[in-house]
């Protein structure tokens, strides 16, 4: 099943080859599907890759092949129609355009949200980013508002099911109810993944492993930068 954006994608490389044997530049193809950027047009092609509808030759510029049409238009009758006349058949998110995260398909099926580097002590968030890095989530997993992912680094919440390696979908937000786990940054400079607690003028981060204590720190001292919103582990 492809996604809309995929679909207008592959049939738009499939009419420019035919009309001249050559594949539009990524401008061109970014233009056509009205993205503001080529990394969209990047993750569209690695999508309709993985799908086996296009490959990309090797050691030359600018050169994609279509292997097949969607199913109902390998005749070529239908893809001569334009892309207007088909009708997708993709999930609708209510939601997709109030995420931070960019959609990969226009329709809400998935998103894709900035991937940031491994969540560790000693590094704020801030230096975490990397705009160059995106993970594609389901929108099932997300609530309106904006989102980002880490991968977490350590095992202080294997307890909670969350281990060295994982990638956290993190709702962004400044503030949080006892006992959630959250993206929390002390002293401006740490960042760490814990379970808030709070008492009074403090704030507890607690880990989930006994090993490892939990830490106390006055409430100026720590910045709630999100809460857990949910979980990818890839075996």
């Amino acid at each position: 099943m492809l996604t809309r954006k995929q679909h207008e994608l592959l049939l738009f490389i499939h009419e420019r080859l035919g009309q001249g044997g050559v594949s539009p530049s990524f401008d061109e193809m970014k233009d056509a599907l009205n993205l503001k950027s080529k990394s969209g047009i990047h993750r569209l092609i690695t999508g309709l890759e993985e799908r086996g509808f296009i490959r990309r030759l090797p050691h030359r510029a600018r050169a994609l092949e279509v292997l097949r049409l969607p199913e109902g238009m390998e005749n070529g009758a239908a893809a001569k129609a334009g892309r207007s006349r088909f009708q997708p058949n993709v999930i609708k998110g209510d939601f997709a355009n109030a995420l931070m995260g960019r959609a990969t398909d226009g329709a809400g099926e998935a998103l894709s949200l900035p991937l940031y580097g491994r969540i560790a002590a000693g590094t704020p968030i801030e230096a975490l980013r990397d705009t160059s890095n995106f993970i594609d989530v389901p929108t099932a997993m997300l609530s309106p508002g904006d989102h980002y992912a880490l991968e977490v680094a350590g095992d202080s919440m294997i307890d909670a099911g969350i281990l060295d390696g994982d990638t956290v979908i993190i709702q962004r937000c400044d503030a949080a109810e006892n006992g959630v786990i959250v993206v929390a940054l002390v002293d401006d400079n740490e960042v760490t993944l814990k379970r808030l607690r709070r008492k009074g003028n403090t704030i507890a981060l607690e880990p989930a492993n006994t090993a490892y204590e939990t830490r106390i720190f006055g409430a100026d001292r720590v910045r709630v930068q999100g809460r857990l919103a949910g979980l990818i582990r890839r075996y």
